[in-house]
């Protein structure tokens, strides 16, 4: 793996955001199918030879702990797609963040000699032997969002863009504050675990966004990716900020605690931009009625396309509508900003915090 690869993937310990996943060809039909409390999840949608039933393809799937919102949409979102066509077989395992049994688990799949093994690795440096030893056995893998040390390890890797994320967080508030004519703003950022690249990128990114547009970033706390972290860390950060114009925060799972925060204070006085996408963030947007006026997309909507990518690649085929016979070694997908103005269009890849 080299540096310049390693320094475009974040190891991803909370969640995050993205746009909605890449629309790929080989879907049934258009319906969504239903969730478990009644919503929808995000399906990758097809149309052309693709899209018609082929070769059946039995998929394996590997992914950590469904713990927290964002990583158990991806579990749901993977079953959901995998459900959509009548050509695929979904063989998951119990999601685990024991890296052993993680191991164990892909090492039975490989055994059990599934077509296309779809893995999120808990910790991608540890998963990246067995990745390896599957692509070994003939075995192609999809690695989702935590990158598996090197490219061999994987056929296809898919995952968020999370400078990007910064970037389009920094760019937005930046032009919610010149709009208001503010010229020398304070702007706070509730950020995720420091010691992670996927933090150390996002931050990175907001920094450098708020930089061109003449702008820097105020106070800042660290988080856990967890509600009661971004509760109790927005509140130091508050209280050492008699006045903030826009607060970032990283993680919409985190945002629970974050938004609690605000509440308890009593602080109206600023818009507040959250990161991943969740639907309780969207309603809020929606809603208007709060501060939180925009969230960054990092959707695990890329767990649809991850199990879309592995039936394609179980049937030998490409991607609809791109020239390749082959389906990219490599997919980002994209942080899009949602607002009031465009949530209804993403509501369908929200996630519940």
């Amino acid at each position: 793996m080299t540096q310049s690869f390693l320094a475009r993937r974040g190891f991803l310990l909370g969640a995050g955001a993205v746009g909605a996943g890449v629309v790929l060809a080989g879907c049934t039909s258009n319906e969504q199918p239903q969730a478990q409390n009644g919503g929808t999840q995000p399906v990758a949608q097809g149309a052309g030879d693709n899209a018609q039933p082929g070769k059946m393809v039995t998929v394996g799937f590997s992914a950590p702990a469904a713990d927290h919102g964002w990583m158990a949409a991806m579990t749901t979102n993977a079953r959901a797609q995998a459900e959509k066509f009548s050509d695929v077989t979904f063989k998951p395992t119990e999601g685990t963040n024991d890296v052993n049994q993680q191991i164990a688990q892909v090492e039975t799949l490989i055994t059990a000699k599934v077509d296309v093994l779809v893995i999120l690795p808990f910790d991608g440096k540890a998963l990246t032997g067995v990745g390896q030893q599957a692509m070994d056995a003939g075995i192609p893998v999809i690695n989702v969002d935590r990158v598996f040390d090197t490219p061999l390890a994987f056929r296809t890797w898919i995952g968020g863009d999370n400078y990007r994320m910064g970037v389009n967080a920094g760019n937005y508030i930046a032009q919610q504050m010149k709009a208001k004519n503010i010229t020398a703003p304070v702007i706070g950022e509730v950020a995720g675990i420091d010691s992670l690249p996927l933090t150390q990128e996002r931050s990175q990114g907001f920094k450098d966004a708020l930089t061109r547009a003449g702008f820097a970033v105020g106070p800042r706390v660290s988080a856990q990716f967890t509600p009661e972290s971004g509760e109790s860390m927005t509140a130091n950060l508050l209280q050492s900020a008699a006045k903030l114009d826009a607060l970032w925060n990283h993680d919409d799972d985190q945002g629970v605690g974050v938004l609690a925060a605000i509440e308890n204070a009593n602080r109206s006085e600023f818009i507040m931009v959250g990161g991943a996408g969740s639907k309780n963030m969207m309603n809020h947007i929606k809603s208007d009625a709060n501060p939180v006026k925009a969230t960054v997309l990092y959707s695990p909507s890329m767990a649809s396309s991850a199990i879309a990518l592995a039936r394609l690649l179980g049937q030998a085929k490409g991607v609809g509508d791109l020239a390749e016979h082959e389906i990219p070694s490599e997919i980002t997908t994209y942080s899009a900003v949602v607002t009031k103005e465009n949530v209804d269009q993403y509501l369908d890849v929200g996630f519940d915090s």
